[in-house]
């Protein structure tokens, strides 16, 4: 019998403590999907989702993020057109200037009123529980 499981991924909402409105930093990627996301990526074998997080982070934007809490997992199967995966979403803190990397073509920092509408994958969803999180403090439904 072969197994198909989803793939473990994490993406990290990463807000610059150091900036007035403590924008959110999102990159526009340089691989398909096309488009603009919340920093993350696939956890290697052997590694823990935490560090999984803070290297996603470190290679995308050039941050050192400090791990806020694990926000909420999204597992819908068509979340990601590559293939199903699951993404365990972080809050993180970073100071300093954000810089592109690693497969991220570009790089900004958004007031979350100003937050692009082309997000890949479900970062549209991920970005308005968290907003709604930040400002109400109520957490996503199941």
């Amino acid at each position: 019998m072969t197994y198909r499981n989803p793939t473990p991924t994490v993406d990290i909402i990463i807000e610059l403590s150091d900036k007035p409105q403590r924008p959110i930093v999102l990159i526009e990627r340089r691989n398909p999907p096309y488009g603009w996301a919340i920093p993350g990526g696939f956890v290697d074998y052997g590694e823990s989702v935490e560090a999984a997080a803070k290297r996603e982070a470190q290679e995308e934007t050039g941050l050192e993020v400090t791990l806020i809490e694990q926000f909420y997992v999204y597992s819908d199967p068509n979340r990601d057109p590559r293939q199903h995966t699951l993404s365990i979403v972080f809050l993180a803190t970073a100071k300093g200037e954000p810089v592109a990397a690693d497969d991220a073509k570009n790089l900004e920092t958004f007031e979350p009123w100003r937050i692009p509408t082309n997000l890949c994958f479900d970062h549209d969803r991920i970005l308005e529980d968290y907003l709604r999180y930040r400002h109400f403090s109520l957490r996503p439904r199941l």
